[in-house]
């Protein structure tokens, strides 16, 4: 029996109940380049928008040059925008395309300095660290440095490092290439482990085989995002 003064805990919204996790509106970029009179101009972007839900996987898919990467890179802030806007909630993760790796240092020296640089503690780490190492498959490799990896490796290391925080949201530039079957399939076992968990992940492409992955994509085209 429940008395009138005692609160009751309604159950949690559905996750298309929440706001979005990631809102971007009519993201707008051009490239310039050499002086006035033979100054260029590129544009990018004219007018890009998408936004991500609590506990979604959405892909972005566009032709090489389309202006993927460059949607990424403002969506994390690595690069400026000319207009439009961006909002974001929760912890950010992001795994470009080109690794940015240290070729004389471990792998277990890679986690414990991107740990630091998260602020994590040691031990808090080091679980999230030998989960990575378990899920993706390359424990044996943690004492190797860089320099000796074969780039399937290399792009391992690279998700994991930024996984290690546990992100509400995971922005991932072309993931997967270099990954064997085997790792594949990890990878998309990993995605529907953290989508369950109400996690968020954007994984941007210039193509999609595995459509039904998807929870919803995007095409870039001429500059703009198109639902499909």
């Amino acid at each position: 029996m429940t008395h009138a003064s005692e609160s009751v805990k309604s159950p949690p919204p559905p996750p298309s109940a929440r706001p979005p996790v990631l809102e971007a509106s009519d993201i707008i970029k051009t490239y310039r380049t050499g002086w006035w009179p033979r100054r260029r101009t590129k544009p990018v972007l004219r007018g890009a928008d998408l936004h991500l839900l609590p506990g979604e996987i959405v892909g972005l898919v566009g032709e090489n040059g389309s202006g993927k990467s460059t949607l990424m890179n403002i969506l994390v802030g690595a690069l400026n925008r000319d207009a439009g806007s961006v909002t974001q909630s929760g912890l950010v993760g992001f795994c470009p395309q080109e690794p940015v790796l240290y070729e004389r240092l471990t792998c277990d020296e890679h986690f414990e300095l991107f740990g630091r640089a998260y602020g994590m503690v040691e031990s808090t780490m080091q679980r999230s660290r030998d989960d990575i190492y378990a899920t993706l498959g390359f424990a044996e490799w943690r004492n190797a440095r860089v320099e000796e990896l074969s780039g399937g490796t290399r792009a391992k290391l690279n998700l994991g490092l930024a996984l290690l925080p546990d992100p509400d949201l995971l922005l991932l530039d072309e993931p997967y290439a270099g990954f064997d079957w085997d790792t594949y399939q990890r990878f998309w076992q990993l995605t529907r482990t953290r989508r369950d968990a109400g996690r968020s992940l954007l994984i941007i492409s210039h193509f999609i085989t595995d459509a039904d992955r998807f929870d919803r994509i995007y095409d870039l085209i001429d500059g703009r995002t198109v639902a499909r």
